[in-house]
């Protein structure tokens, strides 16, 4: 490494250090690496090389670094040292050189060893996957939930990163025979302190899982059904919610711009309010760690009673995108969902296609019941959605037949109230009412329907 690469490296780190001074700090150079292996994995033979490569530099670019190049590096092997061979390791070490690079990222999972030895054999910061989405969660979290859950994975993820960092620092202590030598060393230390630092984030992240469980027991009493949005990353699912609910929840054209869960009220067609839910994009290769830390957030997704998976149908990796979401909800446990009538299909960005792609979208969405295509940005077909996702609410809702004198007015009020009227029509003893009942409320329909003398059907 030159002496001009090694000052511009100390000045980043600086400026880095001191950015509050009102100059912006120079993005650090990065080299993004996908390591492929030459006979694939078969279950993940969805995607191929050069989109995984993509995505990875998009997640790079998230964070606002300056991606200077990016390459498909092929393996016959994975080396537990190193990752790669004794020459492509050289190779690259070369080729960090020419580009003068400050990270790099591979887009892999990578052992404590092999980051420690490419970092010590390339002589700059290397990164993987998983430290990568760490560090855009970390960057995007802004409720105290959210930044609670980062940090327990964070820790999680650097503990056993501690791998002879310290060996350097022993502290001694006296005595005879098999008394002496190094007493407890800095990575001892070091693994203790962030084991009493997750402890303290779990005992409070319990706390906020109460919280919610008290705002869920709340929702239950009034109680209003729970719509939960659910999608790959950057499919629009904030937009979405925007168009849907009137409100102004931050939607950017990138990766995970939105990280904490938001809840609204919202009014269906006939009149039925639901709480719509947006919850955190998914990705594919989603760390098992950051699942289990995020589990809290996406409890919301397990409470709901319908889920509106929100697809970039515009993305030529759409349907790559959709087998790596169901993924995600299988393994929170929500196959029964996936297989039965509580997952809706919203095929987004229709505004991104045209001719022959539009067409088939539409046709293809119109042999589907659950599947309706729309645009978000644009509000096409949000009308329509609304009303597929109040019929999939509601299909296996009863259906009560009842006639109100003319006198009663106070019932006829009590029954728009508490249901929804579906016919209406005037007889000779008063009016005849089909109203649609709840589930949660039919047990007190019908007492109250005794209790008032009402001779009801059901239809």
């Amino acid at each position: 490494m030159t002496r001009a690469s090694q000052r511009r490296k100390k000045k980043i780190a600086e400026e880095s250090l001191t950015s509050g001074g009102g100059t912006e700090p120079e993005a650090p150079r990065v080299l993004v690496f996908h390591p492929e292996l030459k006979r694939p994995d078969p279950a993940r033979s969805w995607r191929d090389a050069s989109s995984r490569l993509a995505e990875s530099v998009s997640l790079t670019g998230a964070l606002d670094f300056d991606v200077v190049g990016a390459e498909i590096v092929p393996v016959a092997k994975l080396r537990p040292s190193t990752l790669f061979g004794k020459g492509v390791t050289e190779r690259l070490g070369q080729q960090i050189q020419a580009d003068d690079v400050d990270i790099v990222m591979i887009n892999g999972q990578l052992t404590p060893i092999q980051q420690r030895n490419l970092e010590k054999e390339w002589k700059c910061k290397v990164i993987d996957r998983t430290g990568l989405i760490l560090e855009i969660f970390a960057d995007r979290a802004r409720t105290r939930e959210g930044r609670l859950q980062v940090q327990l994975a964070l820790l999680s993820y650097q503990r056993s990163r501690l791998v002879r960092t310290w060996t350097h620092l022993e502290r001694q202590r006296g005595g005879r025979g098999f008394l002496a030598g190094p007493g407890e060393r800095q990575i001892e230390i070091d693994r203790r302190l962030i084991g009493d630092k997750l402890a303290k984030l779990r005992r409070e992240l319990e706390e906020v899982k109460r919280t919610r469980e008290l705002h869920r027991e709340a929702r239950r009493r009034v109680p209003y059904p729970i719509v939960a949005l659910v999608g790959y990353t950057n499919s629009g699912k904030s937009t979405l919610f925007n168009q849907l609910t009137t409100s102004e929840v931050f939607a950017e054209d990138m990766l995970f711009a939105t990280l904490d869960p938001t809840m609204r009220g919202l009014i269906l067609p006939g009149g039925r309010k639901v709480i719509l839910s947006d919850t955190v994009g998914f990705v594919s290769d989603l760390p098992h760690d950051l699942v289990a830390a995020f589990r809290a957030t996406l409890e919301e997704v397990l409470e709901a009673d319908l889920i509106v998976h929100v697809r970039d149908i515009a993305s030529p990796e759409t349907e790559e995108q959709r087998l790596d979401v169901l993924e995600v909800l299988k393994e929170l446990g929500l196959q029964k969902a996936i297989d039965g009538e509580e997952l809706v299909e919203a095929l987004n960005k229709i505004d991104q296609l045209t001719g022959e792609d539009l067409h088939a979208v539409s046709e293809a969405s119109s042999r589907h019941d659950n599947t309706i295509a729309i645009s978000a940005i644009k509000g096409t077909n949000c009308d329509a959605l609304l009303s597929l996702i109040e019929d999939r609410l509601t299909e296996d809702m009863p259906v009560f037949e009842l006639c109100v004198p003319y006198s009663d007015g106070k019932s006829l009020a009590r029954l728009y109230e508490q249901g929804e009227v579906l016919k209406r029509s005037e007889g000779d003893d008063g009016i005849a009412i089909q109203v649609r009942i709840d589930t949660t409320r039919v047990g007190r329909f019908e007492d109250w329907c005794a209790k008032s003398g009402f001779d009801i059907q059901v239809v």
